[in-house]
């Protein structure tokens, strides 16, 4: 098995960029995965936002999630089969743009609040450079994804979950989050350094995508999926519970199209794949609206619904 691929961002900058851009286009075409370091988000903001999440989590949710258990008849002690309808995991979700939220959620202290605001900045910049190095990499013109996903609002649609994966008594029946494909575009993810607990599917095989401090994860959606008309994959993954310990966190953040945005194949793309489009064109919304059904499905047939679709207008 291949070692999990691991970017240092500062090499972009000098003599081993190409080797660099080779392995971020080797991990889109093979892994759907990538961990980055080095990416200028300072440690200490990172830090901070780890201690904060998790003393929130400790005051205002912890017990939340325990009263959930409670009120589901004993679960904890009745699980006697795999739950496929349930994800052991405690969240909250922070939207970003077109508008925020993060005003109209209960419970943040206001120094969260604020670092949350600084944090979701950072990550905006990083996707939006992250996207560009994937323009790069496909011959795509620079800006040419961060202008499909604004479409006409002017606007990606980005926003974070934040969760935690309190210890489980009984992990190999219950997921912390069970397997599916993202829906949207590029994700960055903000893992907990010391429980791990992410897996990915290559070759058949769930491979743990490997903690390790002061990282990004960064995964592709079913978004760049289509627009690279299946060269870049969006990738299945799953969260493991873990039956000890203080639990996992995990902030997710998710630059996605906005809701108007026209995805399709990259007309550039098409040149070696005959003019032959694999994908269907849609509108972002309507595949969410889909997606919000399917998420714990393949994501095949909701690619084969849109292309029925469009069979049936042009027939």
């Amino acid at each position: 098995m291949e070692t999990f691929p691991v970017v240092n961002m500062e090499k972009l900058n000098g003599e081993e960029r190409a080797a660099t851009m080779n392995l971020i286009n080797h991990a889109c075409e093979n892994w759907g995965f990538f961990q980055i370091v080095n990416h200028g988000i300072s440690t200490e903001l990172l830090d901070r936002v780890e201690k904060m999440t998790k003393e929130h989590y400790k005051k205002c949710m912890e017990e939340r999630f325990k009263q959930m258990v409670a009120a589901k008849a004993g679960l904890e002690e009745a699980v006697e089969t795999e739950i496929d309808d349930l994800d052991w995991e405690s969240t909250f979700y922070l939207r970003h743009l077109p508008i925020s939220n993060i005003s109209d959620i209960p419970d943040l202290q206001h120094d969260y609040r604020q670092l949350m605001k600084e944090f979701a900045q950072h990550l905006q910049n990083l996707a939006e450079d992250i996207l560009d190095l994937l323009c790069e990499n496909l011959g795509l013109d620079k800006g040419y994804l961060k202008t499909v996903f604004y479409g006409s609002a002017k606007a990606p649609t980005f926003g974070t979950k934040v969760s935690n994966y309190p210890p489980c008594p009984k992990p190999h029946l219950i997921k912390g989050l069970r397997a599916h494909t993202d829906a949207g575009g590029v994700i960055l993810l903000f893992q907990d350094d010391k429980v791990s607990g992410l897996q990915l599917l290559k070759d058949d095989k769930w491979v743990d995508v490997p903690p390790m401090q002061h990282s990004i994860v960064i995964n592709l959606g079913d978004q760049l999926e289509v627009i690279t008309n299946g060269r870049y994959k969006s990738v299945l993954h799953r969260v493991i519970a873990q039956p000890h310990g203080t639990g996992r966190m995990s902030i997710a953040s998710f630059y996605n199209p906005g809701s108007d945005a026209l995805i399709y194949p990259a007309p550039q793309l098409l040149v070696n794949n005959n003019n032959i489009m694999h994908y269907p064109k849609f509108v972002f919304e309507d595949y969410m609206n889909l997606y919000a059904q399917l998420k714990f499905q393949p994501k095949e047939p909701r690619f084969e619904a849109f292309m029925k679709s469009i069979d049936i207008a042009t027939a």
